[in-house]
């Protein structure tokens, strides 16, 4: 490569000084076995890899990010097979403020740049998947981002070195043979393995990654559907006018993300198969254990589903094989299938990482997830962090941490701890007098959209100052990850600290549960703690809760049992802004935790709440 297309690709001044600290990149033949040296790699030129990059360049960071595909966004090519994503592109709130709008943006990363919201790409409230690739290739190029296309990772270990950040560099090998250091390793590689269960028959099943999208395949078939989630009722909406039947068969209920309120769950834009079910138009939902089951394939090319234990050793024929009908004319699934498809979802891909690097360590989600703790560093190897989709076991089914509205600000998170740690940027805090701590509380939780994303995961954290007469504010800080503020943040919680958290009730969430019963939602404030609804809950500490603490705080609680808690009652249109209802209550609340007064917040609550962000980088 040239000297131009390399500073192309790694930025000139970066380029030179690296030439300069690493004679390897320099055209010496005897030195190109040394790898090219990164503090910061990322993996994956997808959402979350993106978003990195633009702090670590906002920040002026020595960093490159490698990407296989030609281009950025590479999943979205593909996926989701029909072409239509589910996150919400609201383009309309009725406010100006930037920050506000960006709870009802699913799409748009964080930048400093207004052109690069999503709203500028798409007029659909639900957009087609390749507007996303358009907003990705825009973003990349736009803000002049490092990276490295066509540049597949294949192998990923380690190399101790006590001069590196972390006692040990990571190496990074790609197709090509060509090595890359790095002492802080970012993956943002998503999930791409489809999910596989092991079954007798299972080679007749097709993939919902390879399967045929054209609805005049399925003209006329009976189609079984294996899976539950949103690519199963994804592909069942497609083809649903054209079948003679569908049924679907997954291990256990369905979940209904306005129930259960976890965006990954069934959306009601994919769910047409439920009123065809429900109304007995033919079309059918089952739950049984696929391991329990077995596909074989008779002479006339249909497939039958089977019990496992009737099958015999190297026998797969449904002309030889019992059927369950055979001893149950009732049998849900005695009819035969022209097509069967897997629709089970995506595995994090492993192959690449050595087991030096302990990524996973057992546990529910370790086939499925990376091993991360709250702050996103992997539990096996110090200094590999895990981004975007694939950090989400962190959140997994509770909050939005696995999609691009919540992980943008987890991402942001990852990135101040880095500047904490590596160069000793403490974490962005605004100081104010006592008087506007009940003023800085309503702004934030009628605007802030970390916190209304991220809920019951990112916090506000506002530390006291000695004798309570001002106080920091810390924003979208890791809630599982409060026993280790001072080490993660640089600052100091030595008197005291509220932690502001969006929750939903305790009792609401649920895959069973009614979520329209009558009298669901609470409008009283002395009942505030009983509010069903996404609303602000305040906890106040004496102390820096410690680690054992958080890990044995009680079930279902975000953090350990405070010393006094504090529920601003929900509210309907998610307006935090009454008086009476909401600011009197919270204040008495913060006089009692304090014994101060603080009605001089009526003075100063105006003027912060007038305040109309323009940036959404921060």
């Amino acid at each position: 490569m040239g000297l131009s297309a390399a500073a192309l690709l790694w930025g000139l001044p970066g380029l030179l000084l690296t030439i300069a600290l690493h004679p390897a990149l320099s055209p010496c033949p005897a030195q190109a076995s040394v790898p090219a040296h990164r503090d910061y790699c990322v993996l994956g030129a997808g959402p979350a890899g993106l978003q990195m990059a633009y702090f670590l360049q906002r920040a002026g960071r020595d960093y490159a990010v490698f990407e296989r595909a030609p281009g950025p966004g590479s999943f979205f090519t593909r996926y989701p097979r029909h072409g239509k994503l589910i996150s919400i592109n609201k383009r309309y709130t009725g406010k100006a403020n930037a920050e506000f709008n960006l709870r009802h943006d699913w799409n748009s990363l964080l930048s400093h740049d207004p052109r690069l919201l999503f709203r500028h790409y798409s007029n659909a409230y639900f957009p087609d998947a390749g507007d996303m690739v358009r907003y990705l290739g825009d973003f990349a190029d736009r803000l002049g981002l490092h990276v490295l296309y066509n540049t597949t990772i294949a192998h990923v270990t380690l190399n101790k070195d006590q001069r590196a950040w972390n006692g040990h560099y990571f190496i990074l090998t790609d197709q090509k043979g060509q090595a890359y250091q790095c002492s802080v390793l970012l993956v943002a590689t998503g999930l791409s393995v489809p999910n596989q269960v092991d079954f007798p028959g299972s080679e007749y099943v097709d993939g919902y990654e390879s399967m045929s999208v054209d609805p005049k395949d399925f003209v006329g078939q009976n189609v079984l559907i294996l899976g539950r989630g949103n690519s199963a009722f994804e592909t069942a909406e497609n083809i649903l006018g054209v079948t003679n039947f569908i049924h679907m068969l997954s291990r256990s209920r369905v979940r209904l993300s306005w129930a259960t309120h976890y965006v990954g769950d069934l959306r009601a834009i994919n769910n047409g198969l439920l009123d065809t079910y429900q109304l007995k138009s033919l079309d059918g939902l089952l739950e049984s254990d696929l391991t329990d089951l077995a596909i074989v394939k008779d002479h006339e090319g249909k497939f039958h589903v089977t019990l496992k234990f009737f099958l015999e050793e190297g026998n797969r024929s449904a002309d030889a094989v019992p059927l369950p009908q055979d001893d149950n004319d009732n049998f849900a699934l005695r009819v035969a299938y022209d097509r069967v498809i897997r629709c089970l979802g995506w595995n994090f891909d492993f192959s690449i990482f050595s087991k030096s690097l302990r990524l996973s360590a057992g546990g529910e989600l370790s086939k499925k997830y990376p091993l991360v703790k709250a702050s996103y560093e992997s539990k096996g190897s110090r200094g590999l962090f895990v981004l975007g989709t694939a950090s989400h076991s962190v959140d997994y089914r509770k909050s939005a941490g696995g999609f691009i509205h919540g992980f943008r600000y987890t991402v942001r998170a990852v990135h101040r701890l880095l500047e904490q740690r590596h160069h000793g940027v403490t974490w962005p805090s605004t100081e104010h007098p006592i008087t506007q701590l009940a003023s800085a509380i309503i702004r934030r939780v009628n605007e802030a959209s970390g916190l209304y994303q991220m809920f019951s995961v990112l916090a506000d954290v506002v530390l006291l100052e000695e004798n309570a007469t001002a106080f920091e504010y810390l924003e979208e800080f890791p809630m599982q990850a409060l026993a280790q503020l001072e080490t993660i943040t640089g600052r100091r919680a030595r008197h005291g600290l509220f932690v502001i958290n969006m929750e939903y009730g305790r009792n609401f969430s649920g895959p069973d549960k009614d979520v329209f019963f009558h009298d669901r939602s609470v409008g009283h404030t002395e009942d505030a703690w009983l509010s069903n609804f996404l609303h602000p809950v305040i906890y106040y500490y004496r102390h820096l809760p410690t680690e054992q603490e958080v890990r044995f705080r009680p079930a279902g609680w975000p953090l350990p049992r405070p010393t006094a808690i504090h529920h601003i009652v929900e509210d309907f249109l998610t307006d935090w802004t009454a008086p009476v209802g909401h600011i009197l209550p919270l204040r008495r609340f913060l006089e009692n935790c304090l014994d101060t007064d603080l009605r001089s917040f009526y003075a100063g609550y105006p003027l912060l709440s007038s305040v109309q962000r323009t940036s959404v980088e921060q």
